[in-house]
């Protein structure tokens, strides 16, 4: 069962075919399923601390298995999104398109943008390219360079745009987060180009190439679909986008790293960022929710992670804390009693 426990993942891209090719409330299939019935279950099951064995970790981390799951995830991210575009008619209603814009939103979120960031953690060039393509369906894809080089490198601290601040509405981290981890990526390329002694306008330079494609598709779209389809897909892109943001600020809110008195701050640790163990969204997110272990070895493929004893740990699993973190009042009272004093 810990092999194909995965397989669970499934049934988020069904259910958006199913919300593609239908009408009425099952347009909302997706966000029925992760934000009501996903979080009934992580209530009702009892979170997983447990850890695999070094053997098992060791037979898990070289497993062809699990990265099959993980690149099957492309060509149904995409696939999807061309039954998203091509389903769109006049005929749907207004709240039609609504649940239609939130299950393309979701698939953004939770398959382009959370399983681009896996494949893009992986060394391989071939890797890195399906991540970019996941995240290119998301209009999301300077994440690669600003969260492997810098949320990484500046996570917990204030100087990484990503890293919640304690009393920090979630609607304000929102543009924070996302215009900072933007202008931060530019940065990052332009100083990786200067170390190469490359020209700025030049084919090295990632993040000209990232804009052009997001051009390029929008451009696509909106030639063979219309003005209507393409504002659809930039409005569940955003969705998408809200949705990573949303994460991270549950994931690292009011945690920082200790300075030293050279000036520098102390390594990575599991203590810096909250982690979910319930088994549901753990499956779902394809681990996501171990984010401490994450952080504390970026490296590690999703499969493996651990849970770890001095972790803070959230309330509730992450659709909940999602929900909670909407409500800042109430979100800033719960979460500022658990926080290191």
């Amino acid at each position: 069962m810990r092999k194909f426990k995965y397989f669970f993942i499934y049934i988020l891209p069904l259910s958006a075919f199913v919300a593609f090719v239908s009408e009425g409330l099952f347009t909302f299939l997706p966000f029925i399923l992760a934000f009501i019935i996903v979080p009934l279950l992580e209530l009702s099951i009892k979170p997983d601390h447990s850890n695999l064995s070094k053997l098992e970790a060791d037979i898990a981390k070289h497993s062809f298995h699990y990265r099959a799951i993980v690149y099957s995830m492309v060509p149904i991210q995409v696939g999807l999104l061309v039954l998203f575009l091509t389903t769109a008619t006049n005929y749907f209603s207004t709240l039609e398109i609504a649940g239609r814009i939130s299950s393309m939103g979701i698939l953004c979120g939770i398959i382009g943008i959370n399983v681009g960031h896996e494949l893009g953690h992986n060394d391989s060039r071939l890797n890195q390219f399906l991540g970019e393509l996941l995240l290119l369906t998301s209009l999301e894809t300077h994440f690669l360079i600003y969260h492997n080089y810098g949320h990484h490198v500046e996570v917990a601290t204030p100087n990484d745009p990503a890293t919640a601040r304690r009393d920090e509405w979630l609607y304000t981290f929102w543009f924070r987060s996302q215009i900072g981890s933007y202008s931060k990526a530019w940065q990052l390329q332009k100083k990786k180009l200067i170390i190469q002694k490359k020209a700025f306008i030049s084919l090295e330079n990632k993040m000209l190439w990232y804009t052009v494609s997001q051009l390029i598709l929008c451009i696509v779209i909106f030639s063979t679909l219309g003005i209507s389809i393409l504002l659809q897909f930039i409005i569940a892109a955003i969705v998408g986008i809200l949705l990573l943001e949303t994460v991270n600020y549950i994931e690292h809110y009011g945690l920082l790293r200790k300075r030293k008195k050279s000036g520098r701050y102390e390594l990575v640790n599991p203590t810096h960022s909250w982690n979910s163990n319930h088994i549901v969204g753990r499956i779902l997110l394809f681990e996501l929710s171990r984010h401490s272990d994450h952080h504390h070895r970026a490296n590690k493929p999703y499969q493996i992670l651990n849970s770890h004893k001095d972790s803070p740990q959230m309330v509730t699993g992450y659709p909940g804390m999602m929900f909670l973190a909407l409500f800042p009042v109430i979100w800033i009272r719960v979460m500022n009693k658990k926080l290191p004093q």
